[in-house]
């Protein structure tokens, strides 16, 4: 057990969470429909980082959405912040060890269809790693050649796909490209990952998959798409926009994720 487990455990003594989520740009205030809350910023747990993006709160909820207990991480270190892909290594195991047998991970998106505009929410159904970083390097030993095959759980896809029906949301589905940042893409870039089979880029998310499947948890991904990619739309890129339009569609994806916590199946 981390350090900053049981540092947790301490402050909700017999709590057990069965799903983490990492909330990102524009979904912080989701944190607000836990529970029977106790919160802790990430200051005041070993290992966790300290962030520096906008829109990325750095604190710790556990509680309840519906009757399913759940430890929900407002916001997420980025690898372009100190060039390292294991900055949420610690917070991802902190999860495994409180008791966290999946995790959910959301991010906001840049859109490489044009059917898929600003503000739809599209469900992760694979990622292509084209920053070719991992978060297990430096370890040793067998448990760091991980299995990715899989990575994104098809049963929390269906799932998902039965709580956006019963919650009357569409819900795109795709392959995520992860690219370093903080710079956006190039027009040529995008061309390139549509041409590979991605459907959404974005800078976050794959390094924290490979640490939850590590450790055997359940992955279910999802993106807010903020923007067209490079060159597919006049409109210029800017955090500005991500963070504005990422709250708009923040609004589907909490009602969204909402339903499927509280309707959770293990």
């Amino acid at each position: 057990m981390t350090e900053a487990a049981g540092i947790i455990a301490a402050a909700k003594p017999g709590f057990r969470p069965k799903v983490g989520v990492i909330l990102g740009s524009g979904l912080g205030p989701m944190a607000d429909d836990v529970t029977d809350a106790t919160t802790l910023d990430y200051r005041d747990l070993p290992g966790f980082p300290q962030l520096s993006v906008e829109g990325h709160a750095g604190r710790l909820s556990l509680g309840k959405i519906g009757e399913t207990p759940v430890a929900v991480l407002q916001g997420r270190a980025h690898y372009y912040e100190h060039g390292r892909a294991d900055a949420m290594k610690v917070p991802v195991r902190t999860l495994h060890a409180l008791g966290c047998e999946a995790l959910i991970l959301t991010n906001a998106g840049g859109s490489l269809d044009p059917a898929i505009g600003p503000g739809s929410v599209m469900m992760i159904t694979d990622h292509i790693n084209l920053v070719q970083s991992s978060p297990l390097y430096d370890e040793s030993g067998n448990s760091r050649f991980v299995d990715m095959v899989g990575a994104y759980d098809t049963g929390l896809q269906e799932h998902a796909r039965n709580a956006a029906q019963s919650t009357s949301l569409t819900l795109h589905e795709g392959v995520y490209v992860w690219f370093s940042g903080p710079h956006f893409e190039t027009p040529a870039e995008v061309r390139f990952s549509r041409l590979i089979g991605g459907t959404a880029v974005g800078m976050s998310t794959v390094p924290e998959v490979i640490l939850a499947r590590q450790v055997g948890m359940r992955v279910a991904g999802f993106s807010i798409i903020t923007n067209l990619g490079a060159g597919m739309s006049s409109a210029p890129l800017s955090h500005e926009q991500t963070m504005k339009v990422a709250a708009s569609g923040a609004i589907d994806l909490r009602r969204l994720l909402n339903r499927l916590i509280a309707d959770w199946v293990s």
